[in-house]
Parts: C-alpha cells; structure tokens; sequence
C-alpha cells in the first residue's frame, strides 16, 4: 500500500485505536491501556490464559502481542502472576473488549492493570485476519495508537512503523537485565501458602539475567538452589567470583546474536570450566552459538502454550510454552554438540546437551508448565549434574 492509499480516517465515530503496519495495512479498533503509541514487532501468542505472565516476560521486549483466543481479561489482573515488576512488551492487541474478570485470585481490571503498566492496548480487531497475515508474511514491525478523541496522524504512524530497524540484529537483553548481582531465594506457588522460600540449599547457581523470567528462579530454588543473579554484562571473573557450582543461561529478548557479542566470549570461556550449565530460550540459543552454531529468524515465531516437543533421548512428548523468534540452526551443530529435543509443529532444534561435558539448553520454556509438569524435570537435571561430582567425590 502506498502512502497516498493510507485510510487516513477512522471508519466510524467511536473508534479510538489503530494499528499501523509497515506495509501501511491498518487495523482500527478501540483503546485500553495507556493512551498514546507504541512500536515494535507484531507477533501472535495462542495461549488462552496467562497473558499477564506473558505481557511481563523480558523475552516479549520490542514486541506488540496479539492474542489469538478472544476473550483476554477473564481471569483479571493480580499481584502474583508477574515475570518481573513491569510490562516487557510494548503494546497488545485483542478481539473482543476487555472482558471482565472472572475468578477468584483477580485482584483487579486488566484495563487499569494495563493503564499502570503502561501499556497501550487496542480490542475490536479481526484477530484471526491479522494471525493469518503474520502466518504468511511473517512478523511484520507496527504502531498501536490509542487516543480517546479518535484523531490520529497515520502517515506519521506509519512512517514510524516503517522506520523502526526491527529485532534482527537488535540486542534488547542490555535493557532488561538487572543492574546489579543479587540473590534470589523464593520458591514455586501453591495454591494453600503463595510463593515460599528455600530453606536448605544444596547447592549455589549463578544465573546471568538476560531477561530472567521469575518463575525460572523459583524453579531452580525449588530443587534447592541459591540462586545469585548478575547482569548479562558481567565477566568471566565476575561470575566465578562467587564460586558457583552451576551456571544458568537465562532467556531474553532481541537477536541472540547480537547478544552474543559481548556474551559468547564469557560462555566460551565458562564452557572451559567443566562446570554444569543450563540455558533456556535466548540462553540455549547463545549456548549454540559459543558452541560454534548459528542462528536464523524465524518466520513467524512459535508463541503459545500448546507446543509439542519430542526428547529424542527417551522418546517422551512434552506439552510446552514458547517464545522466540530465532532459532538454532541443527546443522551448524559441532560433532560433540547432539540435538536432544525437537518442535513437532516443524521439526526445528528446541535442545541441546554437550556429549563431553555436563552441558545442555532447551528453546521451550519448562517454568511455564503448561503440561502442566512435563518439563519440570529439567531443572532436576540439571541439579543432578551439579552434585553428582559431589556425591561422587
């Protein structure tokens, strides 16, 4: 579409929401959220529940999500069900209004939790119609706009949509990562006593935070980890400076590539201690990549809840929760690096484990059980590997 064609106004009095994509197709629709605009990759997650879990995620920064189940708010908005303090992507967008909340942890309105977190959000859209053009254009780069009076420049939209560089080539880890090491201590949620708090470690984890997600912590407390967190910037001697027994590689936004420039000497150098490592998501990718593979952008992502992941070892299917957009390429993989899990959507790598050395990643996200405990075993790997030397010796 040139820029001559833009529909410059809105099909209707009421409405107070667009979005613009970078090929100037337009979405109108109706704003929630926080009134003004943001840009960033236009990508679809299918999950029917968890989108405050999602819309807080550091790995969904520089996106805008569009929820392809309709009915987003029912379970409200609570205290609880965050990844981090505040929203990691830009905007969202969602077929229907923002329902009202329907069950008995809501604390609130997803549209006041959403006004707080400053995220501009737009219903009323043909999400399916939008899905089915990712699907087959990929991922395109976008404006959500939302203004109360329904006036909005589209050329100037549109010109922003265009000019944003997109998330090839981006490194996005460096704004979301914690500014300073710190320990980590809580535990899983139950529904009878919340969130609790490890009692007897077994051992010390040192994770570098690319976009941690917070129920990673929990999960590796869980298995009796302490856990200190320090910034994906930080050096080689800074991470063994507090004597780790395990390093975790966390997940993240952006290209992990990018990332990697500054984060592949550390993990080459790490790999060289024989000391377990873990990575998730952006980590197992940048674990690939110091490993001597590479990466690609994907078309479209896999985004959802409801992801079939094969372990090639034991031949067990695990439903998964992703999100990425990039993947590791399995033919780049070095002879002593084995592909241990595949996607069974498109067969692309979701994991990887050293032969020589106590070394694996996987691309799915197992802290998310949407299985809703196929993956957790993982994280029990993962200390098995940590005090089998111990046990041993």
């Amino acid at each position: 579409m040139t820029e001559s064609t833009l529909p410059l106004k809105p099909p209707a009095d009421d409405i107070t929401a667009v979005l613009v994509l970078s090929d100037g197709t337009v979405f109108w629709g109706y704003g929630f959220g926080r009134e003004g605009d943001a840009v960033g990759e236009v990508c679809f997650n299918t999950s029917m529940t968890g989108y405050q879990e999602i819309l807080t995620d550091p790995s969904y920064a520089g996106q805008i999500i569009t929820f392809t189940f309709p009915h987003v708010g029912n379970v409200g908005a609570n205290d609880e069900d965050m990844e981090r303090a505040t929203a990691a992507s830009r905007a969202l967008v969602i077929r229907d209004e923002v329902t009202d909340p329907a069950n008995f942890r809501s604390g609130g309105h997803l549209h006041g939790w959403a006004q707080k977190m400053g995220l501009v959000g737009i219903s009323g859209v043909d999400t399916r119609k939008l899905t089915r053009y990712i699907r087959n254009n990929g991922a395109p780069n976008g404006v959500v706009a939302y203004n109360k009076d329904g006036k909005f420049d589209i050329k100037a939209l549109h010109g922003k949509a265009k000019q944003w560089p997109g998330l090839e080539g981006m490194d996005l880890a460096k704004e979301v990562t914690c500014d300073k090491p710190y320990e980590w201590t809580g535990t899983r949620w139950t529904i009878a006593d919340g969130y609790g708090a490890l009692e007897n470690a077994k051992a010390h984890v040192v994770a570098v935070d690319y976009g941690a997600k917070d129920n990673i912590l929990r999960c590796l407390a869980a298995t009796g980890a302490r856990v200190t967190v320090v910034p994906a910037t930080a050096s080689y001697d800074e991470i063994m400076s507090h004597k780790p027994d395990g390093i975790f590689l966390s997940n993240g936004p952006g290209d992990p590539a990018a990332t990697g420039e500054y984060a592949l000497p550390v993990i080459k150098k790490l790999i060289e201690t024989g000391l377990p490592i873990f990575g998730i998501c952006l980590g197992h990718q940048l674990l690939a990549l110091a490993f001597g593979g590479k990466t690609y952008k994907m078309h479209q992502g896999h985004r959802g809840a409801n992801h079939p992941v094969k372990d090639l070892r034991s031949g067990k299917v695990e439903i998964t929760s992703m999100n990425h957009g990039f993947s590791v390429d399995g033919d780049s993989l070095p002879d002593h690096v084995k592909i241990s899990h595949i996607s069974l959507f498109d067969k692309t790598v979701c994991g990887i484990e050293c032969v020589d050395k106590p070394i694996f990643s996987v691309q799915q996200h197992p802290e998310a059980s949407p299985g809703p405990q196929d993956s957790f075993y993982l994280f029990e790997q993962f200390m098995d590997m940590i005090q089998t030397p111990k046990n041993a010796a």
